[in-house]
This record gives C-alpha cells, sequence and structure tokens, in this order.
C-alpha cells in the first residue's frame, strides 16, 4: 500500500521544480551500497489485511498480560484499575480540539481540562503552581536540573542513590551537552537512604539535590532536613516521585520544603504501555514560575466578561527567543494528562486516599506473606506499596524461572544495575488494589520452590 497517493504526473511536476529528472537522482548524495536494491529481504511485498491482522494478533498472543497473571513489576511503572469512564470521557468533543491550544477561541475545553489538571497536580505535590504536563518523569527530572542551574547559576547537582537508574541516564545524557556536572551512585541494600550523605556533600557549587520520595528501593525518608540544608548553602531541593497514589497517604514532597517537585503520572488514568506515552507531572515554588519549563494555563474574561481559558506562560524556543527559552523538549502530554485529570477528578480527595490505604494495606500483606519464605528478607523499615526483598540469591534467574511459570514477580536489581553485584540478590516487588491474596500466595508458594 502507497501511503503517497500521487500520480506519476504530479511526480514529474515536483522533480522539475527541484530541479532533478528522476526520483533516484534525490539520493545521490547516499552512498549506493547503503541503498536497498530491492524489497527488503524476509519481508512480504504484501499481504491482505485481514492476513495482517489475523498474523499481528498472533505476535499479540505471545505477550505476557499484566491483568491475566500475577503482577508484581513496578520501579517508576505501576499496574492501577483505570475505571472504563476514563476511556469513554477523553473521546469527547470537546477535547477533540488542536493538537495545541494556541487557538483559545477553539480550544476551551483542552484548556480548562489543563487549567483544572495544573490545579490537581498542584495539591498532589504540595507545590504553589504547577505546568500543563511534560513528556514523562524522567525528561520532567532533566528539566527541573536544568531550571535549579539557570536560579542557582551553578552546574553541580547531587543526585540521590534512590533515584531511578533510568532518570538518571536520560540527566547524564542531557548533561553532556549542557556541562552540568552530575554526581551519582548506585544505592545501598539497606533501610536507611542516602539523605545524610547527600546533606555531607553540599558545597557552594551545588546547584540541586535530586532525591526520589519513595525511593527506588521503595524506602521513604523525611525530606525536612535535607531542605534545609539545600537551603542553608543557596541550593535548590529537587524531589522526584514515581507513584503519584503515594502521595494520598503520606506527606508530599512541597510540605517538606521541596523547591521544584516532579514525577511521573502513569498511575493515574494511564494504563500500563511497552514504554509510553506517559505524562509528567511539574511543580514548582511560586517564586520560580518564570523558570519553570512547559506551558500554563490560566483563567481571564473575554470580550463580554465570560470565563474562558488560556495559555499565560509558554517558554519554549518556539515561542520566544532561544536564549530566553527555557526548554526546547518541553510539549505537554495532552491525552494522557486528560485521562489524568479525569480519574483524579472521579477519585476525588477522599478517593485518592483510600485508594493509597488499600495499597499500603495490601503491600504490607504481601511483605509479612513473602518473608516466610525461607532465606528471604525484607530490606525495607517503612514503605508504600512497593518494597525490596534480599533473596538468598542473585534475582535475575528467579524472576526468569517464575516468569517461565507466569508470574512476573517484580524488578530484578541487577537488571537495574549490571554493575553493581551488592544489589544482585534485590528484588523490588509492587502490589497494588490490582494485586489479590490468591496473587500473594501463588508468588509465595512459586518462590520457596525456586529457592529451594
Amino acid at each position: 500500500m502507497r501511503y503517497l497517493p500521487l500520480t506519476q504526473p504530479d511526480r514529474d511536476a515536483m522533480l522539475r521544480v527541484v530541479g532533478a529528472d528522476s526520483i533516484d537522482a534525490l539520493f545521490v548524495d547516499v552512498p549506493a551500497e547503503a541503498r536497498l536494491d530491492g524489497p527488503i529481504r524476509g519481508l512480504p511485498n504484501h499481504a491482505s489485511e485481514l492476513s495482517v491482522e489475523r498474523h499481528m494478533t498472533a505476535l499479540a498472543r505471545k505477550n505476557m498480560v499484566a491483568g491475566e497473571v500475577p503482577f508484581f513489576l513496578g520501579c517508576g511503572a505501576y499496574r492501577h484499575h483505570v475505571p472504563a469512564s476514563v476511556d469513554h470521557l477523553i473521546q469527547r468533543g470537546e477535547f477533540l480540539t488542536a493538537y495545541t491550544p494556541y487557538q483559545p477561541e477553539i480550544a476551551q475545553g483542552t484548556l480548562q481540562m489543563l487549567f483544572e489538571f495544573q490545579t490537581q497536580v498542584a495539591r498532589l505535590l504540595g507545590t504553589d503552581v504547577a505546568n500543563a504536563s511534560m513528556y514523562d518523569g524522567s525528561t520532567a527530572c532533566w528539566e527541573a536540573i536544568v531550571m535549579a542551574r539557570r536560579i542557582t547559576r551553578r552546574g553541580k547537582a547531587l543526585l540521590s542513590s534512590g533515584l531511578h537508574p533510568h532518570y538518571v541516564s536520560v540527566a547524564t545524557t542531557m548533561a553532556k551537552y549542557t556541562g552540568d556536572t552530575l554526581e551519582a551512585a548506585a544505592p545501598s541494600l539497606m533501610a536507611d537512604t542516602d539523605l545524610d550523605t547527600l546533606i555531607a556533600r553540599i558545597d557552594d557549587d551545588t546547584s540541586c539535590v535530586v532525591v526520589q520520595y519513595p525511593d527506588i528501593l521503595g524506602r521513604i525518608a523525611d525530606l525536612r532536613p535535607l531542605a534545609d540544608a539545600c537551603h542553608a548553602k543557596k541550593a535548590l531541593l529537587i524531589a522526584v516521585v514515581t507513584e503519584p497514589v503515594a502521595l494520598g497517604a503520606i506527606a508530599s514532597p512541597g510540605e517538606m520544603d521541596a523547591d521544584i517537585v516532579v514525577g511521573e503520572g502513569q498511575s493515574i488514568g494511564v494504563g500500563l504501555q511497552f514504554g509510553g506515552p506517559y505524562v509528567g507531572l511539574f511543580g514548582c515554588k511560586d517564586k520560580y514560575v518564570r523558570q519553570m519549563p512547559g506551558r500554563l494555563c490560566g483563567e481571564t474574561v473575554d470580550a463580554d466578561g465570560r470565563r474562558g481559558f488560556v495559555l499565560t506562560l509558554s517558554t519554549r524556543e518556539q515561542h520566544i527567543r532561544r536564549e530566553k527559552a527555557t526548554s526546547n523538549i518541553c510539549t505537554n502530554s495532552g491525552l494522557c494528562a486528560l485521562a489524568f485529570s479525569i480519574h483524579m477528578t472521579l477519585l476525588g480527595e477522599a478517593g485518592l486516599r483510600a485508594l493509597a490505604a488499600t495499597n499500603h494495606a495490601a503491600a504490607v500483606a504481601a511483605a509479612d506473606r513473602l518473608v516466610q519464605v525461607p532465606g528471604v528478607k525484607l530490606v525495607n523499615d517503612g514503605f508504600f506499596n512497593e518494597f525490596t526483598l534480599k533473596l538468598p540469591r542473585e534475582a535475575r534467574p528467579v524472576v526468569r524461572t517464575l516468569a517461565d511459570r507466569n508470574i512476573l514477580a517484580g524488578v530484578s536489581l541487577g537488571r537495574l544495575y549490571p554493575d553493581a553485584p551488592a544489589l544482585a540478590n534485590g528484588l523490588v516487588v509492587a502490589v497494588t488494589e490490582t494485586t489479590t491474596a490468591e496473587d500473594v500466595e501463588t508468588l509465595a508458594t512459586a518462590l520457596q520452590e525456586v529457592l529451594a
């Protein structure tokens, strides 16, 4: 099937305009050995729509579906129940506007939703203000680091060992092009976090300290002493939240005086995907709002005095002079933000707190059962819905064996930190409201058999 339905006269006219005598002439600068000399080998030239549909369905059946097996994966992507009404409502015509709501007169539905989304995120993160969303949590984390650089005019960021390694990887990649110095390390398989170590390392060159809450091992720490230590050195505290449901049960980072709070909103309204799209959350103190990347929607009135919504802040290169821009990768995730906002509205504050309580109770029960397996130890002193187990042997082959038994047991720290042998026995287990007691018993029984 061709996706450019042009006639031969159309193509000939286009070639005359650009001064080429053939399609091949357009690729003259590409070495002949780098060009295809015919159809792609191993790929059929064509097939009927029905045949392709059947083939793709057969391939899809080879995937292990999260909802059909005991599922304990986490580490930044969580399986929560998303009400069917979320998917129904995001398809309403009020939201089927232009991708970017530059023209408020035709995008009031989208703009009002983003205004409500910002309010919900600011309350959730405990910040004065929140933007209209970011690409995802990892890029939001990097944006916070360069925002701290602009504010403090310093170039060294201290990254907690409890920060998700994928977030560290994104920041490390981006820092190659800005000159920022990032100091990071792998975590230790122990109950204590590295907050005291971070406090001792803050100096006059530090722009910010980045800490995850709860962290990659599920540990929860009081951020207030770290915030005080940062501010004493005129550095900023950046808190990263990868499981926003946790903020229905524990104090928000903003309440503990974090300057910038970022995170991943996938848990609320957005189902598990094969890597995305997700939705980044970004909030900060009011005094830093003009250094915040992304877009900010505001409420106003029109010429007739009617309530309306507009973009009030949009500081990317597309809109202002490059040297004044805060970012060039800050388009918001509109559809996922809409799903987040609808789910959050359906929950309400009481519903979010109840959901968080259910998650925590289920996780506590799961941890109590799993540590009854001989040789299995719980690393955490406290946690929300995710905790780390220390197995009597390397976790990666155990996880693989359990997957072969249709049990997605959790995330092996050896996979996240292949260069840290001390973490090889660590297994991070996530439990949500979708996890049943039968799922936990299945995992415990299978784990005992595999470890025997």
